[in-house]
Order: structure tokens, then C-alpha cells, then sequence
């Protein structure tokens, strides 16, 4: 299937869940309640959720220190579409989900699409494709060549805890060491400390990991990605006003060409 009908597909798969939703957004509106997006309006900001440790996609500048990247630039856009200020809100993968069904952000600034986190979040239409690939030192892609080779004993796979890249490394490397390290600290500052053999991350993070730090390399050179899975905006299930205008803005902004402007910009093919 070809990245747009996929995208398509699964967005109408999205707008199908949110007419699921609306029933409990009735009657939370019917009790007085107010849907997000009139709160939204109302106090003139919207809370967005990032972690700040995902390059390119959110990053701190190390020189202002402010919130930089992909879904940074995507949601200033949003936001200043909406016509409201942003509040950003520090948040961990591993409480993505804790966070938005605590109310404490109103959207999150983009993750990969999971059926453990749509459980108890919901998902906007993909505005981006990435896969999974493993990156080790240099000096180790002379012994690990393929993803096989990454699974067996006494190998060390080093993830972020509570991303699906430990789901991941999990049920690809049952016979490896995962190492699920707790933010701050990442996976590969676990290769590069020599404390892990190799990581699992996306394509799209491991581009830039690989330009960044010299002593790091793709396992091999075309490798397959694996867990192909699309970028979504999350949001919380109980809101099919909220949902439906996040992804009225996300499919505008596709048809606009967007998305592929940004994807220009910051992943730019090797």
C-alpha cells in the first residue's frame, strides 16, 4: 500500500473511532462540561506536551534552550492557526499517556502510532511514516551485521523506558540484555558509554544521532526497518470536538503540502 492510501486509510480509521467518542463528549458537554477546544479558546492558550529529547523532532536548542524541531515547528503552526498562544509542558514517554488522561496537556507534540497507548489515548490522522532500526558504534558493525545478530546472549540492547522501542527490543532480541534506562538518560548514551551494544530508535532519530556523534553507525548500510508505524498528534478519547478539529487541521495542512515541507527541512534524505 502506498504511503498516502495508508494515511488515508487509516485516518478514516481515526474518524471512525472519534464518532465512537462522541457519545461520552455529549454527555460531558450535556453536564455543563465544556469540550477542549472551547476551553482552549476561551483562556487563549494550549497546553502542548513534548519531552524535548527526540532530534529532530523535539529538541532543546542548547544555546536559547527553548523547544526546537519538527513537531515544535508543526505545532506553533497549529497554535498560531487556532489562534491561541502555546504553553509548553515537559512530558516523559513513559507518562505520555498519564499526562493526557490527567488533563495535564491538551495535545502531545507527536508520537508514534501504538495499540498499547490507543487504549487510553486517541490518535490524530498520520502526518508522518518512520521504521525501526538498531545503531551501534562503529567498531560494532563489524560484529552485529543484521537484526539477528543482535539477539542472543550476553548482547546488551539498551531503550528509553516506556517508549515502543522497549515493546520493541523486547520481542525482537528475547535472548539479549534489555537495558530500559529512565529519562533523562537514552539509549544510545548507553552505547556510547560502552554499558550497551547497540539501540533501537527511529529512522528519523537515528539520521541524526549518526551525523552527530562520529563513534555511531546504522547496523548496515540499507538494513530493513522494522515496525513501520505512523507520526500522529495524541490527544484524550473523551473528546470527539477536540479530535475532530485536530485532524481537520492535520488533513489541511497535508493537502496544503505541509507536512512535506517540514519533512524537507528537518529529514532530509541522506
Amino acid at each position: 500500500m502506498k504511503r498516502r492510501e495508508f494515511t488515508t486509510a487509516l485516518g478514516l480509521g481515526v474518524v471512525a473511532a472519534a464518532a465512537l467518542a462522541e457519545t461520552p463528549a455529549k454527555a460531558q458537554q450535556a453536564a455543563g462540561g465544556k469540550s477542549r477546544l472551547a476551553q482552549i479558546l476561551e483562556r487563549g492558550t494550549v497546553r502542548i506536551g513534548t519531552t524535548g529529547d527526540f532530534n529532530p523532532m523535539s529538541f532543546r536548542d542548547p544555546g536559547s534552550n527553548e523547544y526546537r524541531g519538527f513537531d515544535i515547528e508543526a505545532m506553533t503552526q497549529f497554535a498560531a492557526d487556532t489562534g491561541v498562544k502555546i504553553e509548553w509542558v515537559p512530558a516523559e514517554w513513559a507518562t505520555l499517556v498519564a499526562g493526557i488522561a490527567a488533563n495535564r496537556f491538551d495535545i502531545f507534540s507527536g508520537a508514534s502510532v501504538s495499540m498499547a497507548r490507543a487504549k487510553t489515548a486517541a490518535f490524530s490522522i498520520p502526518y508522518l511514516e518512520a521504521g525501526t532500526v538498531p545503531v551501534t558504534t562503529k567498531a560494532g558493525t563489524s560484529k552485529f551485521k543484521t537484526w539477528e545478530s543482535l539477539n542472543g546472549a550476553g548482547i546488551r540492547i539498551a531503550v528509553s523506558m516506556g517508549t515502543v522501542f522497549e515493546e520493541q527490543a523486547r520481542r525482537h532480541f528475547p535472548l539479549s540484555e534489555i537495558k530500559a534506562v529512565q529519562s533523562p538518560a537514552t539509549g544510545f548514551q548507553e552505547v556510547l558509554a560502552g554499558r550497551a551494544d547497540a539501540t533501537i530508535t527511529s529512522n528519523v532519530e537515528a539520521s541524526t544521532l549518526v551525523k552527530r556523534f562520529d563513534q555511531l553507525s546504522l547496523l548496515a548500510p540499507g538494513l530493513e526497518m522494522r515496525n513501520k508505524r505512523p507520526f500522529a498528534f495524541v490527544v484524550a478519547q473523551d473528546d470527539a470536538a477536540w479530535l475532530n478539529y485536530v485532524n481537520t487541521w492535520v488533513g489541511l495542512k497535508r493537502i496544503e503540502g505541509y507536512f512535506d515541507m517540514l519533512e524537507a527541512k528537518w529529514l532530509p534524505k541522506a
